[in-house]
């Protein structure tokens, strides 16, 4: 195990790549009426860029469980950072609608695929069981400070820059020198990983022979399976946050000034509340991630089947913003904390770029239909009907959540259960 302060100075530099790697894929949190705007895009346009996005994610993902435990992070984090942000200054000369989802397919293959299950298993490696809700915890809270600030700061270049299409250009441009410079501090500052090649039993046997092992393996524990639908279930009412922002416009009649300010506070500031919080009650007071991601599907799928039924036409603007930031700020909580279950389900450490990789595949597969599906309702059911409709889909994913982390306690319990025998 590193040191300490060895393991909290690479946390920082992880942090650092991870608040900025989804700034241009997520464009849409701060600027979703710039993108219709300028890009002369529909609700249904930019869903299906990110249901491209998350094909290739899901598809690329599978290369992932191979690549994450083959390749040194200190390799595959910095070049994936900078192919990001190289496809940013493509997308600020505002391509054809399929330039756009091209450009959005390659940010899903250099963020999601090369680069976020090895950030996952960095993080994890960073400490034992008793810290991982901790970790990610804080690794949500940091990516979130590093978002808002980023975030902001590209908003105020569009603000100061008249708010009109070299505004937006230039905001985009900001986000990808960003990530680009993320990209060389992490070439510089992160430690090489050190590549197994020989079995546990001493066996002489080569990298890639050894990867392909770790893979098998890791296919081969169900618990892995059924933490990736847990994961489904919380990103499908996830993706269902970034619809709060049109809601509150259409609905509420929020002035366009404050909708880019909300997104980012919906989007980005919230990790800095959630995800602090939801460590420390993973770790300190339900001693269980998986116990506590009930407990909080539990509770969203309440709140929002009620806020469903609420006269929103009737209630004041502000009001409406307390209500989806709350909503949202428990969603944050999960979100920070749904991969910390793979430590629970105790995958072996060697493998844990492949089992973080099982986990995005299927655990972000929402992204396949979820934004195209709900930006379809709400262009084609007017009113507050289509977002009536689009929350109350949210509620019955989360309903689901609640039975599947139900039947992960019980196979949890069973797996102790068994290797307490084995000790007796």
């Amino acid at each position: 195990m590193q040191s300490k302060s060895i393991r909290w100075f690479a946390f920082v530099v992880l942090v650092l790549g991870g608040g900025t790697v989804f700034k241009l894929s997520s464009l849409k949190d701060a600027f979703y009426v710039p993108m219709q705007t300028f890009m002369g895009l529909s609700n249904t346009q930019i869903g299906v860029a990110l249901s491209v996005y998350g094909i290739i994610q899901t598809v690329g993902n599978f290369a992932s469980i191979y690549i994450a435990d083959r390749f040194s992070k200190k390799t595959l984090i910095p070049f994936s950072l900078i192919g990001v942000g190289c496809v940013g200054f493509y997308i600020a000369s505002f391509p054809s609608y399929y330039g756009i989802l091209l450009a959005w397919g390659l940010l899903a293959l250099f963020g999601e695929v090369i680069y976020w299950p090895v950030l996952l298993k960095a993080i994890r490696l960073l400490g034992d069981s008793t810290q991982q809700g901790r970790l990610f915890g804080f690794l949500e809270a940091g990516r979130g400070v590093v978002d808002t600030i980023v975030a902001f700061s590209a908003l105020g270049i569009f603000w100061m820059m008249g708010e009109g299409e070299m505004g937006f250009k230039s905001a985009i441009w900001f986000y990808s020198v960003c990530v680009i410079v993320a990209g060389i501090l992490a070439y510089f500052l992160l430690e090489d990983d050190e590549i197994g090649n020989v079995k546990l039993e001493g066996q002489s046997i080569s990298k890639n022979k050894l990867a392909w092992q770790g893979v098998l393996r890791a296919i081969k524990t169900p618990e892995i399976w059924v933490v990736s639908l847990m994961i489904f279930t919380i990103y499908a009412v996830y993706c269902g946050l970034t619809y709060f922002i049109p809601f509150l416009k259409d609905i509420y009649g929020m002035p366009v000034a404050l909708v880019g300010a909300y997104g980012i506070i919906n989007q980005y500031t919230l990790k800095l509340i959630g995800g602090p919080i939801g460590g420390y009650l993973v770790d300190k007071k339900f001693h269980s991630s998986t116990r506590y991601l009930r407990f909080a599907l539990i509770l969203a799928s309440l709140m929002i089947l009620i806020f469903v039924l609420m006269p929103h036409e009737k209630l004041n603007i502000y009001f409406g913003m307390a209500l989806t930031l709350g909503f949202a700020a428990i969603v944050f909580t999960m979100r920070a904390t749904f991969f910390a279950p793979v430590d629970e389900i105790q995958m072996p450490r060697e493998i844990s770029g492949a089992a973080m990789s099982i986990a995005c595949i299927f655990g972000y597969s929402p992204q396949l239909f979820c934004f195209a599906l709900y930006g379809f309702i709400i262009d084609h059911f007017e009113g507050i009907v289509g977002y009536q409709i689009v929350f109350a889909i949210m509620g019955i994913f989360a309903l689901c959540g609640v039975g599947v982390t139900t039947y992960l306690l019980k196979m949890i319990e069973i797996k102790k259960g068994g290797k307490n025998e084995n000790r007796t």
